[in-house]
């Protein structure tokens, strides 16, 4: 379910991010390029709902930009980068990007769902983590 951009609803932007976490996490595991994480992705999963073209957006957007992505954040850590939980880099991951490249969503909403998605997936705790990282990178960035 493509949407045009005037159409799209916070359900299915929260869903995009739902599925980008997941393909950037298993981008994070095997390595594999961003066209073969979304073609793998798109044909595994099942992804109705969703907004494909921020879905892409994400997926792409993420893995080209990692470097920029991690050093933007890794200086708001309280611990390397490289000893993060696999699902805590992916969500900082994919917040930052939103806060540095889709300035157009609110900084607020980037880190509400972000908070969602950690609350979702990573470990008890880790929504603290990440709320507080994104707040410092939306400080950092203005």
């Amino acid at each position: 379910m493509d949407s045009t951009e005037g159409s799209v609803t916070p359900a299915q932007r929260h869903k995009a991010r739902h599925f980008a976490l997941q393909a950037i996490y298993q981008w994070q595991l095997t390595g594999y390029s961003a066209t073969e994480i979304e073609k793998q992705f798109l044909e595994d999963q099942p992804i109705r709902g969703a907004d494909l073209e921020y879905l892409h957006d994400l997926i792409s957007g993420v893995i080209n930009n990692v470097d920029e992505i991690d050093a933007t954040f890794a200086p708001h850590l309280s611990r390397p980068l490289d000893e993060l939980d696999q699902v805590d880099k992916a969500v900082l991951r994919v917040g930052t990007f939103e806060l540095m490249f889709r300035q157009e969503v609110p900084y607020r909403v980037v880190i509400n769902e972000s908070i969602l998605l950690a609350k979702e997936f990573a470990e008890q705790d880790s929504h603290k983590f990440v709320n507080g990282v994104l707040d410092k990178v939306v400080k950092a960035i203005k």
